[in-house]
């Protein structure tokens, strides 16, 4: 018989650097869920996404037990890592914070499609485009 499940959790943690501090540690004791061992458990199976934000869905069951899954890093995350930017400019339409090439944006449509409602490249590409855009980022 399936576990029956009491929580979903959703969290964007940065890869390999989860630890027991707030907002994480928190947030799993609220759920019951083991923090040392989800933390070591994160952080084992994303040590190779280090410098990523990594979003990751956590399913809670009711003997306490729990699943994850982590899903692409934000595309907005990409884009700014691709620009070796902190953050997006405050005023997109006026104030822009560097330009990405069809080649970058084609690379991270392709590492966010798992996730994207796309069902080609191409489209993958122009909901990239447009999270760029709205960033203050320019696509040549």
């Amino acid at each position: 018989m399936a576990k029956k499940i009491t929580k979903k959790l959703k969290l964007q943690i940065p890869a390999g650097k989860a630890n027991p501090a707030p907002p994480v540690g928190p947030a799993l004791g609220q759920a019951g869920i083991n923090i040392g061992d989800f933390v070591t458990k994160f952080n084992n199976a994303t040590k190779t996404m280090i410098g990523d934000i990594v979003p990751v869905e956590i399913t809670v069951f009711e003997d306490r037990t729990y699943d994850f899954i982590l899903k692409t890093p934000p595309a907005t995350g990409l884009i700014l890592k691709a620009l070796k930017q902190e953050k997006g400019s405050g005023k997109p339409n006026t104030v822009k914070i560097g330009t990405i090439t069809k080649a970058q944006l084609k690379e991270i449509a392709e590492k966010k499609m798992a996730d994207l409602n796309a069902n080609d490249i191409n489209t993958a590409m122009k909901i990239i485009a447009g999270s760029a855009k709205s960033m203050g980022v320019d696509v040549r």
